[in-house]
């Protein structure tokens, strides 16, 4: 029987490695506890879990699944419900997490392993959005990260374009190191109105245009904001409710995962069937970190992964339910 929490504590430890064996044990834990993640293999004839012994024949659960069931591995009890924004007109997301412990160091992880000591920064969020809803991961995460910082000046931005100006003057002026996340239309509503020469600010957008703005594509949001905010390069977070870690892409538009968190590309018309490297396809995930949820989300993204096992976000599968979701219209 997996003790769930020695788990937790070997895929954080600095040594770990073994990324397979880790994930065959979350597979066989989480079809013996996740009612419907075990439905769902059994409808694509997983009949026994010992049948599967390779990470590549382990089933992504669509991420849809997520909109109208309850996705848990344990009896716990939730401390906190993650919901997606409902921008489509086709549901909200709900993470049930039974340990708030477990996102907190995982992003806090993920994000010192790229960017070093969060205290070394000054951290500011521009979420407009995200602010003005609750139950949003993003906006815990931001919190955690301001508390952590112990920066006089970090903090939440909401339509304060002018206040969020004088304050990077500020931390330029002082050459205090500082990060700005925000939502992409955020950031170039910001910009419409404002620009900052600040060559050492950390510029990290989040997605997040449906409903705000005309659709662009990542390269020409990255174009904008390098000219708006005189900056070499943009970078990108990847994260999403479903999933307690995070992917990072420092300026050139590949993004990395922490080592408890891999990704695969799968066919778009056979999402069982996976991609080698520079294929487009399906985003599949592995979050160790999900180990009270699910640990394999299919996505409704499309990427692409490089010979080096970074990937790059491509777009959406809007509209389009993958071969699979349906199984579990119960």
């Amino acid at each position: 029987m997996l003790h769930t929490g020695n788990f937790i504590q070997s895929i954080f430890n600095s040594a770990f490695t073994d990324f397979d064996t880790f994930a065959l044990q979350a597979f066989y834990y989480q079809y013996d506890n996740n009612i419907i993640y075990n439905q769902y293999c059994k409808l694509n004839k997983i009949l026994d879990k010992q049948s599967i012994t390779k990470v590549a024949q382990i089933p992504f659960l669509p991420i849809q699944l997520f909109k109208n069931h309850q996705i848990l591995s344990t009896q716990n009890e939730s401390q906190i419900i993650f919901t997606s924004s409902s921008t489509t007109g086709q549901g909200t997301s709900k993470h049930y997490v039974t340990d708030i412990n477990i996102y907190i160091q995982s992003f806090s992880e993920s994000f010192s392993q790229i960017y070093g000591s969060i205290k070394d920064y000054c951290f500011l969020a521009l979420l407009p959005s995200y602010l003005e809803r609750s139950g949003s991961s993003l906006i815990y995460m931001c919190n955690e990260l301001i508390k952590e910082s112990e920066h006089p000046l970090s903090n939440f931005y909401l339509n304060n374009h002018q206040e969020l100006k004088k304050t990077l003057e500020h931390l330029k002026s002082k050459q205090q190191k500082t990060i700005l996340l925000g939502a992409t239309f955020g950031l170039l509503d910001f910009i419409e109105t404002y620009s900052i020469s600040f060559p050492e600010l950390i510029v990290i957008e989040t997605g997040g245009m449906k409903g705000r703005r005309k659709e662009i594509t990542r390269m020409e949001a990255h174009s904008m904001l390098q000219k708006g905010f005189q900056l070499a390069g943009i970078h990108s977070e990847y994260g999403m409710t479903e999933l307690l870690s995070q992917a990072y892409s420092k300026e050139n538009g590949l993004f990395n995962c922490p080592k408890w968190m891999q990704i695969s590309i799968g066919d778009t018309t056979d999402p069982f069937t996976f991609l080698k490297s520079n294929k487009t396809g399906i985003i599949n995930i592995i979050d160790l970190a999900n180990i009270h949820s699910c640990c394999f989300i299919q996505t409704q993204d499309l990427g692409r992964k490089t010979d080096s096992e970074s990937f790059e976000v491509l777009g959406r599968l809007d509209n389009s339910d993958i071969r699979g979701c349906s199984l579990l219209t119960i």
